[in-house]
C-alpha cells in the first residue's frame, strides 16, 4: 500500500479535542481538581457528566483503569499556546497528587 493510500490518524479524529487517558485516576476525581484553572469533561461526549465508562472506550478495548480516567480537552480559535502550556501543567501536578507521587 502506498503512503498516500494510509489513513492517518489526523484523518479520524477533530482537530481541536484530544482524549486522555490515567490509569487509576478517576476522571471525575481529575476534574475536580483541575476544574477551578482548567475546562475539560469526561469520557466522549455524549456521555459528559457521567460516571460510567464511555460505550466508545468499551468499543475500542480500553481497559477499565485507563477508561475511568479519560478526560477529553478542546481548544478553540482564540486558545494560546500558553493556556495550553497552563493546561500541561495543571493537569500533571494534579495527576501527580491523585497517584500519590
Amino acid at each position: 500500500m502506498r503512503m498516500s493510500e494510509r489513513l492517518r490518524h489526523s484523518d479520524h479524529r477533530l482537530p481541536n479535542t484530544l482524549s486522555l487517558s490515567f490509569k487509576g485516576v478517576g476522571a471525575n476525581r481529575l476534574l475536580e481538581e483541575i476544574g477551578l484553572d482548567v475546562a475539560a469533561s469526561a469520557g466522549a461526549a455524549c456521555h459528559a457528566g457521567s460516571v460510567k465508562v464511555s460505550h466508545v472506550l468499551e468499543a475500542m478495548g480500553v481497559p477499565v483503569e485507563w477508561a475511568g480516567g479519560t478526560v477529553r480537552f478542546s481548544v478553540g480559535r482564540m486558545t494560546t499556546v500558553a493556556e495550553i502550556e497552563r493546561a500541561v501543567e495543571v493537569v500533571a501536578a494534579a495527576v501527580g497528587r491523585l497517584r500519590g507521587a
